[in-house]
């Protein structure tokens, strides 16, 4: 037998050399996750394969000419490309430029809380017309770049309720005959 001591560093070295395993068991562990995310974050990056199509049937006799006539050659391919400007500002916006303006003219006297023209909507506050003694609050929806009555949503109420249909009727034609007269105006040009 030994001296006690020696016992001692003998059940040291064993603590220790538990300790220095358990690390290298997570760093084991934590490199195989490493590479597994990194492997599943390059296979994003491969071309058309489809491991679920494993061949024979009707799918055989589709592959390049259908995937071929579906792309544009503006599609994006990899994820760099969502950081490149490739759209024009021009094409994006989906409103009409007469409507939009015509709303704006004919509810000039509703004072405007918000205004989106990506998106084509208009949100105004309650103010009184001239002449009139009810208060009327709109949220108009452009929704079309067509200049058409479709392409015109009006939501009108006033601080008891919505209006008639009568009378958001009215309020849609005088935009749309203002928006008219705008596109007359500008083919003149």
């Amino acid at each position: 037998m030994g001296h006690p001591l020696d016992n001692r560093e003998t059940k040291g070295e064993r603590r220790m050399t538990r300790q220095s395993r358990l690390p290298a068991k997570l760093r084991s562990f934590a490199r195989a996750g490493l590479v597994a995310g990194l492997v599943a974050a390059l296979s994003g990056c491969g071309g058309n394969f489809n491991p679920f199509n494993r061949g024979g049937g009707a799918d055989e006799a589709e592959p390049q000419q259908r995937i071929a006539a579906t792309r544009t050659e503006e599609e994006r391919e990899t994820i760099w490309d969502l950081f490149e400007n490739r759209d024009d500002p021009n094409v994006t916006v989906g409103v009409n430029k007469y409507i939009w303006q015509a709303s704006l003219e004919v509810l000039n006297f509703l004072p405007i809380e918000s205004v989106d023209p990506f998106s084509g909507v208009i949100v105004t506050g309650f103010g009184t017309p001239p002449g009139g003694g009810t208060a009327y609050r709109a949220t108009v929806f452009v929704q079309d770049p067509a200049l058409d009555a479709r392409s015109l949503k009006l939501a009108l109420v006033t601080r008891a309720g919505p209006v008639s249909a009568q009378i958001t009727r009215q309020v849609e034609d005088a935009i749309l005959t203002r928006a008219r007269q705008l596109r007359i105006r500008d083919a003149g040009l």
